[in-house]
């Protein structure tokens, strides 16, 4: 889940707005989790089926 779309508890308003510490450090921590951190699993899941394809197109080529 991407921080846009979640709701402090703290202070009640988005954490991507920053407003209160609390969310300001859930903004930094998701910001830091990396490159995947952002897709669902489905979207995992397909970019796996992708890269087999590919492997196995890649395969019969040869």
């Amino acid at each position: 889940m991407t921080y846009d779309r979640l709701v402090c508890a703290n202070c009640a308003s988005p954490v991507s707005e920053g407003r209160c510490p609390v969310c300001r450090a859930s903004k930094e921590r998701l910001q830091q989790d990396g490159a995947f951190s952002g897709l669902t699993p489905a979207a995992l899941i397909a970019l796996l089926l992708a890269l087999v394809a590919v492997a196995l197109l890649a395969h019969q080529v040869v």
